[in-house]
């Protein structure tokens, strides 16, 4: 039965590492500071005919609503409002998703906990590291597929995780697109694949340098707990 519990929980604890590897590189990059410095690569001023200031206001609240809430969407700017209905529809799907992602990760975090508290941290720490190697592969090859098929890979992203047709806009007339242009999005995304695979080679170096040492102190436990034979 031990054995068997070990087997299912072993996946388990690699996609946990997944998830909170991911999530933690996800994090970085919903700063106010890298947005900005995103937004003025993509050019996003020329894009919305908003000052720098503005364009301030406008992302700092956008930001606020889609990580603390409530997700109204409805920063003014001039007196307008910066997304119409449709836009700040699809700007509270993507806060669905991303409350998605820490509910997962909360509970990733709190399975990796107990993991760590059984007897066996050696398959603890090998399954920790096997998914951060997966985890890697993953991003590597979505990576190589970025390369000569982004487009292709942000929209099967936005079909995976959003209801057909509440994604698209037209950067020449909506603001949700002039606010976060695609080379955005692309930049963003090369980044945190990088963030991730750097994160998940940490995670794997010290967990493979905590398994073996784990496996000795419990080898040692082991043979210290086993009685001498009566005579």
């Amino acid at each position: 039965m031990n054995a068997l519990a070990g087997r299912l929980l072993s996946p388990l604890l690699s996609l946990a590492t997944a998830v909170v590897i991911v999530t933690l590189a996800v994090l970085a990059f919903m700063t106010p500071q890298w947005v900005a410095f995103e937004q003025g690569r993509a050019n996003a001023t020329a894009w919305t005919g908003y000052s720098t200031e503005e364009l301030r206001v406008a992302t700092v609240a956008i930001l606020a609503d889609l990580v603390f809430g409530p997700p109204d969407f409805d920063v003014e700017v001039r007196g307008e409002p910066v997304l119409v209905e449709r836009e700040r529809g699809h700007m509270r799907d993507v806060r669905s998703v991303f409350v998605g992602l820490w509910v997962l990760a909360a509970v990733s975090v709190v399975v990796l906990a107990a993991a760590a508290l059984r007897g066996d941290r050696h398959a603890t720490w090998r399954a920790v590291r096997r998914g951060a190697f997966v985890l890697t592969g993953v991003i590597v090859a979505l990576g190589v597929v970025a390369l000569v098929a982004f487009d292709a890979l942000f929209e099967a992203f936005h079909t995976i995780f959003f209801p057909a047709g509440s994604y698209t806009f037209d950067p020449a007339t909506e603001r949700l697109v002039q606010l976060f242009p695609f080379q955005f999005w692309q930049e963003t995304a090369v980044v945190v694949g990088i963030v991730i695979i750097a994160l998940a080679l940490i995670v794997a170096t010290v967990a493979g340098r905590r398994a073996p040492a784990t496996r000795r102190t419990r080898s040692t436990t082991e043979l210290t707990a086993t009685p001498e034979p009566s005579r």
